[in-house]
């Protein structure tokens, strides 16, 4: 498992140049052969040295077997001649200062290698024949030196040709026939030539073109740690904990921050981010591994402000988690990043104002159902009103049953523990008799109701907490079609779920606000806009109680064409694995 440290982030980046592709001269690909095909640093004057070695231990070896093949040569004096001189060059190529002469100053060694080999040649003509062969190795350094190529190949030809005739020439009896023949070494050395040239330039190009993959290689590793080091640097500044892994799960990647979020939780020593213990409320019981969010991540999900407890005990953290995949080249899952935000103090934070807006309307509602149990008192009561009065107390009391209404909202909304009570309850019937209840307030609002009800629709559900959901969807949608039309309610069975869609026809919502609806407070801006009465608590409560019931509840929005909330439950409870209690 391989973790960004800290120290990275703080090594200076090695300076570079920019990459430019070398340039090597004529003049300068010869010694640059050799420093490549020997790879040593000889100096200029080991390195002609070797070039002149071949020629030298051959002649060496030469003279040596020459006293058991034919002593006589040594009585020649042009063929004492030659090994004298091709020795003496061998030394000049170690001793001459080849750094101050032009690099064309070499050239002189092979050009008196001609020379020398022209007196060892015709000195041993008669009994050591074929040593004309050994021009061979003059013309290989005129072609792989790269200088005065057009120079050099003419050199290649004429000076075997001229070691070849001489003999025929001093004695002017070359005829027509012999110098056809004595053609052929001279041609075969061009040959040499021109094709160790070939070579050697091909050799030169890939070596130049090897020599630029290198630098650019190198360039590539110098800018990739270069950003190695950035991305460390930007991890171990965020805020939040961050997790790469692959698609096995293994983590690649975690920042600073995730190790001092696991130390907070007192998990420091975990070995793999994929078996913390992760709960979905504080105190409770651990999820399930498929339901952590490094394993929904690596099976391809994407999520976001999935709230969770990390750690046991007094060291437990809340983390709001959230996951994106990576794609490679091709398009295909290669993995997650999860983020790992520490929200303990914010939800402390919220946990503190909730419990204050649950006990003040705890304390509001104790004397408001005084009030309206005494207005319905008085309303009921025998004792004569004036027309002026009874209206007033008939006005009293609805706006305090509204006002009682906002307040159970409220008070709902901030209770940690909704109680639910399933049973077998028959869904059309229930669905109906909410439509009937707001029947009243539909033809206030010119809104016409219409249900789409199969005749029997059983479901294990709280009949009360599932009323309250019809209820409040019904309500928002009258409420939010100010212009009429209809409002249809439909309820149909799936394999193992029902669903419940309250569809309208009303001023709608961008998608942004659907994503916002179900959180405390919030009024979309239409609504806010047209003046419509409400708080923003309703939806909130529906959730929370659809969430209780294992099931999903979902909103499909248009400004100006409408709404429609689909809510889906489970055929029973025991499904889902819900508890009895729901947190809003």
């Amino acid at each position: 498992m391989h973790r960004l440290r800290p120290g990275d982030a703080d090594i200076a980046p090695p300076e570079h140049t920019p990459f430019t592709a070398p340039t090597t001269s004529t003049s300068q690909q010869f010694w640059l052969l050799g420093d490549k095909v020997f790879e040593r640093k000889l100096g200029l004057r080991g390195k002609t040295a070797l070039f002149q070695l071949p020629l030298t231990l051959i002649i060496v070896l030469i003279a040596a077997s020459a006293p058991f093949l034919n002593p006589e040569v040594f009585d020649n004096g042009a063929f004492l001649v030659g090994l004298g001189l091709l020795l003496l060059l061998f030394v000049a190529c170690l001793l001459m200062p080849w750094e101050r002469f032009p690099p064309e100053a070499i050239l002189a060694i092979p050009l008196l290698d001609f020379i020398a080999i022209g007196f060892v040649r015709n000195g041993a003509y008669e009994s050591l024949p074929g040593l004309g062969a050994l021009s061979l190795f003059p013309v290989i350094w005129l072609a792989v030196s790269g200088r005065m190529v057009v120079v050099s190949a003419l050199i290649s030809f004429v000076a075997p040709y001229l070691i070849v005739h001489y003999p025929l020439l001093s004695t002017f009896s070359m005829t027509g026939l012999k110098a056809v023949e004595t053609l052929l070494i001279p041609t075969a050395m061009l040959a040499v030539f021109l094709t160790m040239r070939l070579s050697s330039t091909r050799l030169m190009q890939q070596i130049v073109e090897l020599d630029r993959k290198n630098q650019a290689v190198s360039v590539l590793e110098a800018e990739s740690g270069n950003r190695e080091r950035l991305l460390a640097a930007i991890l171990d500044t965020v805020g939040v904990g961050v997790v790469a892994v692959d698609t096995e799960g293994r983590t690649l990647l975690s920042n600073r921050q995730q190790q001092l979020f696991l130390q907070a939780a007192d998990q420091s020593d975990a070995k793999d981010e994929d078996v913390l213990p992760f709960s979905g409320s504080k105190g409770g019981a651990p999820l399930p591994g498929s339901m952590h969010p490094i394993r929904r991540a690596v099976n391809g999900e994407c999520f976001s402000n999935n709230l969770l407890w990390l750690g046991e005990g007094d060291t437990q953290r809340a983390v709001s988690t959230a996951a994106r995949p990576m794609i490679d080249t091709e398009g295909n899952f290669a993995g997650s990043v999860i983020v790992f935000n520490d929200v303990t103090e914010l939800v402390g934070l919220l946990t503190v104002k909730e419990d204050f807006v649950a006990n003040v309307t705890h304390e509001i509602n104790t004397p408001l159902t005084s009030i309206v149990g005494h207005l319905d008192l008085v309303l009921e009561s025998q004792e004569p009103l004036t027309p002026a009065a009874h209206q007033s107390l008939i006005v009293a009391r609805r706006n305090a049953k509204r006002l009682s209404v906002l307040v159970s909202d409220l008070l709902s909304s901030t209770t940690q523990a909704m109680s639910l009570h399933p049973q077998p309850t028959e869904l059309s019937e229930l669905v109906a008799s909410r439509v009937r209840s707001a029947k009243a307030q539909a033809d206030v609002a010119g809104v016409n109701l219409v249900s789409e009800l199969p005749d029997r629709l059983w479901v294990i559900a709280d009949p009360l907490r599932i009323g309250q959901v019809v209820d409040n969807l019904l309500s928002n949608a009258i409420k939010y079609s100010p212009g009429g039309g209809d409002i249809v309610v439909r309820a149909h069975a799936g394999q193992d779920t029902v669903q419940i869609e309250v569809q309208d026809r009303g001023i709608g919502m961008t998608q942004r606000e659907a994503s916002l609806i179900y959180g405390r407070f919030f009024r979309a801006r239409g609504a806010r806009e047209a003046a419509i009465p409400g708080v923003g608590l309703g939806l909130a409560v529906t959730k929370a109680i659809v969430d209780g019931h294992g099931g999903t509840i979902r909103c499909a929005s248009s400004p100006g064409v409408g709404t429609t909330f689909t809510v889906t439950l489970p055929r029973t409870i025991a499904d889902t694995a819900a508890a009895t209690s729901a947190e809003p």
